[in-house]
């Protein structure tokens, strides 16, 4: 797992804590996730595989982020998307010093690490947005979106 430059540290976000804030919040798995960009390990994920309608929130702070309607089957072990559920919610953030030039994504209300995009999507999109279970949280269509209180937690 890499550790963020401390310049994308230091963006500024709807959503700002610190990082004692976010331990409280997020449990290992997910702080490890969201916040100190790890990747979960391939087909471990919960919403790997989803039946019905919904959208996918960020596990940081509740931003929705993916429809099902964007999800498809990658067969790579990770939840897969051709897009962003609206513009300008998913952040992209060159990285350089691995193997290989990769582009990390971002929740853009909290900064919270989802995973990587990739030029090789089925669709006319041409994307990939291979994102972590853990970075994720999942309303199915029908179920009540988070109370006020709870949605103010995340502030």
């Amino acid at each position: 797992m890499f550790k963020r430059k401390s310049s994308d540290a230091e963006a500024t976000f709807e959503v700002s804590k610190s990082e004692e804030e976010w331990r409280a919040q997020l449990p290992a798995d997910r702080y490890a996730v969201l916040r100190r960009a790890g990747t979960e390990p391939a087909w471990s994920g919960d919403l790997l595989h989803v039946d019905g309608h919904g959208v996918f929130r960020c596990a940081g702070c509740g931003a929705e982020l993916f429809d099902t309607d964007a999800k498809f089957e990658s067969g790579t072990g990770w939840p897969s998307f051709d897009r962003a559920r609206a513009a300008g919610t998913v952040l992209e953030h060159k990285e350089r010093g691995f193997v290989m030039a990769r582009t990390e994504i971002l929740c853009a209300r909290c900064g919270g690490h989802l995973g990587h995009v990739f030029p090789d999507g089925p669709t006319d999109t041409g994307r990939r947005y291979c994102v972590n279970s853990l970075s994720l949280t999942y309303e199915a269509e029908g179920e009540p979106g988070p109370e006020p209180a709870a949605a103010d937690q995340h502030r």
